[in-house]
């Protein structure tokens, strides 16, 4: 078995613990985390598309370049 590596200031208690914690999280929770997340991004849009496309999307979010502001 490999050893497990983690990001640095991470330990398996603190992963338990993160893991719990999302696992105790209702449906409601889990909107508004959502949701707040979005918000924060006024340059980002969240949508929601059939999985079919999600091969191309990814092929067009790999080839995006985005403009030097």
């Amino acid at each position: 078995m490999t050893e497990q590596r983690f990001p640095k200031g991470w330990d398996e208690k603190r992963v338990q613990r993160l893991l719990a914690e999302l696992d105790s999280r209702t449906e409601e929770e889990w909107v508004a985390a959502d949701e707040a997340a979005a918000a924060e991004q006024d340059d980002q849009a969240v949508v929601t598309v059939p999985v079919g496309l999600l091969p191309e999307i990814r092929r067009l979010l790999a080839a995006y370049k985005p403009k030097s502001a």
